[in-house]
């Protein structure tokens, strides 16, 4: 988001003392072992950690039957915006579902934008049951150099759940000023999904509750009382298992599939036979990472959704590697964030520009020109992750260009993005078409002692053998239909579902709960070509000492250590902070 001249004078200036260099990350791993196992038998208990310190809370119950997981249902606003309702106090709302940040923030009642103004979504009111944390405030910034929004507001802690499951005392930002998407459509503000190093909301709280502690231990620590919902799900053994699952319905050009999240348990119909299993990428304080505590000194910890892509594919071709890398960063690792937050898949300027070439005679021709394309041209766009093909579906390769023309399209779905840098390496970010186009598993592992227990991403390929025949008939359709493709808006489902262990033995079974008496409702809009630029990372204005006010403490992923007497060491670090406010 920051992106004046006095940054790019400082980033270069951080690369100067030490280069980046990243370490390779292994292209596939062995599966988790998991308690909802259907290949081993079943077992009650969540992830076990070595933290003897961890607070354990009891399970939640119905009647004889154990708590598990939960499960509910996605709204998406035409493949622009998709949301997950989530109870706050009295109150039921709409949120981003994101997994590229990791706080947890809706819009108040107090916040006068004009993004505000217009949004349709019920206010969060303050002055119900939010317990305001004292001196604890955030300022978050979203997207990327050229899409950043910003929301900011007052930290304290209320009543959530999320898709039945029920966290008291959860840490959260009740944003009064914001221009960010997630309060139009009908949303209210955003549910970030990713680990605790990036938790902004947390790292606020902590210096409050804390006065600013030095170091990393309390931040570990206390991530069981101040952490990410879905991490303090983890910590308090309230899941079987520590992970979620993502599916996203397509809403446009050929409306089908089912968006769903389920927490602590892989989905019913899933053979993890069929799942590919991948690293999650570590981050060492030189590369912007999260210092390891004094009670686990060797540790790295994960800042992301991010895993090692191994090449990118155009209709079986396999796409020349960018050129395009931040300066001192090793260009032989390609990465990408996985981001349902994001509504488009962002790439190397440099690649985009290939693809386009490859696909659009208008951007061949004049690269100044929008990439348009015959919508039944059915390119293939593939990533190779973990030695496996995970392509996007042609149906999500390309939009509607204009209102009544179902001839030629635009591959407006994929565009140009930041080079990578220190704190966020990635080249990739893989948002809602790749998503539609693949169920994935996001596995955190051990939160404290990520090597006891190391976090993962599972991929399994939801593109049908015809989806190039599906998209010849959508097009026919839509021809039919006055040159319009299909496109629907689906409100985010209230009721949610238990996954639960009965007492009769290990089998599982699912409990209707519903938590606001407001019914399932869609409606039809018109697709649009402009795109929303969702979120992708989060980041606070982090302040330069550590002694600063805690209202924009930034995590320890961007604290300075103690001071060691190592001046050189000290300032690299001092710059590093300085450049990661640069970036994110």
């Amino acid at each position: 988001m920051y992106t004046s001249s006095w940054c790019a004078y400082v980033l270069a200036l951080a690369v100067l003392p030490r280069l980046v260099l990243a370490a390779p990350i292994p292209a596939t791993v062995a599966p988790p072992t998991l308690s909802s196992s259907r290949t081993t038998k079943p077992k009650k208990g969540g992830v076990k950690l070595p933290f003897l310190r961890r607070r354990v809370v009891g399970r939640q119950t119905t009647q004889d039957d154990d708590v598990l997981g939960g499960t509910v249902g996605l709204g998406d606003n035409a493949d622009l915006f998709y949301t997950v309702a989530v109870t706050v106090g009295d109150s039921t709302t709409s949120v981003n579902l994101d997994t590229g940040s990791s706080d947890l923030w809706v819009m108040s009642d107090a916040c006068k934008t004009t993004q505000c103004q217009r949004s349709t979504a019920k206010p969060y009111d303050v002055t119900k049951s939010f317990k305001p944390t004292d001196n604890a405030s955030v300022q978050l910034q979203y997207g990327d150099s050229v899409s950043g929004t910003h929301a900011s507001g007052p930290v304290g802690r209320d009543t959530v759940t999320l898709a039945a499951l029920t966290l008291k005392d959860q840490t959260l930002a009740a944003v009064d000023d914001t221009d960010n998407s997630a309060v139009q459509n009908g949303g209210a503000g955003i549910m970030g999904l990713g680990f605790p190093a990036q938790s902004f909301v947390q790292a606020a709280a902590i210096n409050a509750e804390f006065n600013n502690p030095s170091g990393t231990d309390t931040f570990i620590e206390q991530t069981a009382n101040y952490g990410p919902a879905v991490s303090r799900l983890i910590l308090a053994d309230m899941i079987d298992d520590p992970l979620f699952a993502v599916t996203l319905q397509r809403n446009t050009i050929d409306v089908s599939g089912q968006g769903e999240i389920t927490i602590g348990q892989l989905p019913d119909e899933i053979d993890e036979s069929n799942i590919t299993w991948v690293p999650v990428r570590l981050y060492d304080p030189a590369e912007g990472g999260m210092a390891a505590p004094s009670f686990a000194p060797n540790e790295k910890y994960p800042l992301r959704w991010e895993v090692p892509i191994d090449a990118v594919f155009l209709d079986g071709q396999k796409l020349p590697t960018s050129t395009q890398s931040g300066a001192g960063l090793d260009t032989s690792i390609i990465s990408g964030l996985i981001d349902t937050g994001n509504s488009l898949i962002r790439g190397p300027q440099d690649v985009v520009n290939n693809i386009y070439t490859k696909v659009s005679p208008a951007f061949a021709a004049n690269s100044n020109s929008d990439p348009t394309l015959p919508c039944d041209a059915g390119h293939n766009l593939a990533f190779q992750i973990g030695g496996k093909m995970f392509p996007v579906d042609p149906r999500d390769f390309v939009s509607q260009n204009k209102q009544g023309d179902a001839s030629t399209c635009i591959a407006n779905n994929i565009v140009g993005t930041d080079a990578p840098s220190s704190g966020a390496l990635f080249s990739w970010n893989l948002g809602d078409p790749f998503l539609k186009s693949n169920m994935v598993v996001f596995y955190y592992g051990n939160l404290t002692h990520p090597s006891v227990d190391p976090p993962r991403i599972g991929f399994v390929s939801l593109v049908p053998q015809n989806a190039d025949d599906l998209l010849d008939d959508a097009v026919d359709d839509a021809q039919g239909a006055g040159g319009n493709f299909e496109s629907k808006a689906d409100a985010a489902p209230t009721a949610s579902s238990l996954i639960l262990e009965t007492s009769s033995g290990a089998s599982s079974s699912a409990a209707s709960r519903t938590s606001s008496p407001s019914s399932t409702t869609s409606s039809s809009s018109p697709a649009s070509t402009a795109k929303p630029q969702s979120s992708s990372t989060a980041s606070g204005s982090a302040p330069a000492e550590s002694t600063s006010s805690s209202s924009n403490a930034a995590p320890p992923s961007l604290r300075l250590p103690p001071l060691l007497g190592a001046w050189p060491s000290l300032l690299f670090v001092s710059l590093s902070m300085l450049s990661s406010l640069c970036i994110l």
